[in-house]
């Protein structure tokens, strides 16, 4: 909860908008299973970032975790360089980790 609440903040400092997604793990949980290995990290055409969260949530049990879908789009209406989704995000909650110790 204290990791959402951090992102949140770094979300509305950022303009990054994010929400908390719903795993729908009956749904989606069947598609990252593997007929030749434990696990596979990708599903169908749909749900990937669904699926996405899923496999990392079967590694990180005990440790507080968000899967952050980091995007690459590009536009040519602002100055500075170029765009992505998510980047200014965590950059500030890293910033806002290092000022809370």
């Amino acid at each position: 909860e204290d990791l959402a609440k951090a992102l949140e903040a770094s979300s509305e400092a950022t303009g990054d908008t994010i929400w908390r997604m719903p795993l729908c793990e009956a749904e989606y949980g069947p598609d990252i299973k593997s007929k030749i290995a434990d696990l596979k990290n990708v599903g169908p055409r749909t749900g990937g970032a669904i699926t996405a969260a899923l496999f990392l949530k079967e590694f990180v049990t005990k440790t507080p975790w968000a899967h952050v879908d980091i995007a690459g789009p590009v536009w040519d209406d602002k100055k500075g360089g170029a765009t992505g989704f998510g980047v200014k995000l965590l950059v500030d909650w890293v910033e806002s980790q290092g000022a809370m110790k």
